[in-house]
């Protein structure tokens, strides 16, 4: 793109955030694919999906990946496709708070908001957790507790001081990651294709009860199959979150009424078929099915070792390693955003807003979400906090998708270039009604710790609510819908 190009892009941008009551603070410096990149880098088919693989793998067997990761990945893209129109018509950094807001009113917003930013930092410390157990479970590395949350603090620490030090590092970085992610993917997915010692399709289809001691008990002893195959719906719904990045990162965006819902769906399209290849890919080359579920959590690894020669399968994992790290750093990226916005309008304390002078970056926001991470990784399982993780961002995706489905064509008439037309309101229920499933399943044991932390936070968020912030908080500017 053209410097004059680009220059009258970024002034149309400019003048759209100042007809929403914006001033443009941050730098506007990031292309359609880079917007995409950061999404795809958050989703990290390579972060989630390999080490949370045993939590699907050890419910039903192949039927998990064959049949569950599609129709979750599908349902995943209804959710993205209606925070794409909304984005689309608020290019913001609140993004889904700020929607919620002037859809659905203050109060709508304020917990909008609060359940996003919990949620982002559960993503941050989720991503970085399951990165160290992946390389101590693929290098073979003894660590203690404490030397997991030394080690997870240092990363953590290195990703805020990348944060830091601007968009421009950033992006290059988000950029390179994305590209790292399918290169990776595509390596690992030829790999075990070319060293399986035979193709037996039927496994992706065939259901088998990996519950309890058959599965090394990731998952208690579960009778209905049914419920564990929906227990085993984690694993790709757990994957496919952060895509909300696109929209965080819209005012560092350029054209981003249209290249944010894009990069939003395209995300979310791209993970899922790149995804179910490499995770069917795994499962066909398996040597035997049953001993690798009573491998349990080390399921992965014990395939991988047994099937690829070892230099090959040390390179993979270095690449995946590296893969997860950039997950981390893209994840902190959009938690600080949405701090940053949210600060703005005050629903954070105003050290939030703060940004650097020197490289335009919401610096305060960046390493309150890092301090925060670490913090949560001291007190909470990495099962746990991937669940929570799920309900928590899955809740704010779709509280504004619900605001929506009421105000669409009513007090909402303005929609951006990229819409659904007549299909938004219904998708919109579908979005719902998965999100609601979702809670359900979070909550199921060996989760059940979740049931506290959602829902004791729900509970402090509407006493909060009602005794200060309900006078107090003023949300987002309100424009023309």
């Amino acid at each position: 793109m053209k410097d004059n190009s680009r220059e009258i892009i970024s002034s149309e941008d400019e003048a759209t955030l100042q007809r929403m009551g914006y001033a443009q603070e941050l730098a506007r410096r990031m292309s359609g694919f880079s917007n995409f990149a950061i999404s795809l880098s958050i989703i990290c088919i390579l972060a989630g999906g390999i080490t949370s693989f045993h939590v699907g793998f050890c419910s039903v067997g192949g039927a998990a990946i064959g049949i569950g990761w599609p129709v979750s990945c599908l349902l995943s893209l209804v959710v993205a496709a209606t925070m794409a129109q909304v984005a689309s018509a608020f290019p913001t950094a609140g993004g889904l708070y700020h929607w919620a807001s002037i859809l659905g009113g203050r109060g709508w917003g304020w917990v909008t908001g609060w359940l996003n930013f919990i949620g982002l930092i559960t993503v941050v410390a989720a991503v970085n957790a399951g990165a160290w157990d992946f390389i101590v479970g693929a290098f073979a590395v003894k660590a203690s507790a404490s030397a997991k949350i030394i080690g997870v603090g240092l990363m953590t620490l290195s990703q805020a001081v990348l944060n830091h030090k601007g968009i421009r590092l950033t992006t290059r970085l988000t950029d390179f990651s994305g590209w790292l992610i399918l290169v990776v993917a595509v390596a690992l997915t030829a790999a075990m294709l070319c060293y399986a010692g035979r193709f037996d399709f039927a496994r992706l289809v065939t259901f088998t009860n990996y519950s309890g001691d058959a599965g090394a008990n990731v998952l208690p002893r579960v009778e209905n199959i049914g419920w564990l195959f929906a227990l085993g719906l984690l694993l790709p719904a757990y994957t496919i979150t952060g895509f909300d990045a696109s929209a965080h990162t819209s005012e560092e965006t350029l054209g981003a009424s249209l290249n944010v819902p894009k990069g939003i769906v395209r995300s979310v399209l791209v993970s899922g078929i790149f995804g179910w290849a490499m995770l069917c890919a795994i499962v066909l080359a398996m040597p035997d099915m049953n001993a690798a579920a009573a491998q349990g959590g080390n399921v992965f690894y014990w395939t991988i070792n047994n099937v690829l020669p070892r230099p090959l399968a040390a390179v993979l994992y270095s690449g995946i390693g590296l893969a997860q790290y950039f997950c981390g750093l893209a994840a902190l990226t959009s938690a600080s955003r949405m701090g940053f916005a949210f600060a703005r309008d005050g629903g954070l304390p105003a050290l939030l807003r703060r940004v650097s002078a020197r490289s335009r970056t919401p610096s305060a926001a960046i390493w309150a979400v890092a301090g925060l991470a670490v913090l949560f990784i001291a007190c909470v399982p990495y099962m746990t906090i991937a669940a929570v993780c799920v309900i928590f961002l899955y809740l704010s995706y779709v509280l504004p998708a619900v605001a929506g489905f009421f105000a669409h064509g009513r007090s909402w008439t303005t929609m951006g270039p990229w819409q659904l037309g007549r299909w938004y309101r219904p998708l919109a229920v579908v979005s719902a009604l998965f999100c609601l499933f979702l809670i359900v399943v979070g909550m199921q044991p060996p989760n059940a710790q979740a049931l506290w932390i959602v829902g004791g936070a729900v509970v402090l968020l509407a006493v909060v609510w009602f005794a200060f912030e309900r006078n107090r908080f003023r949300g987002p500017p309100q424009v023309p819908r």
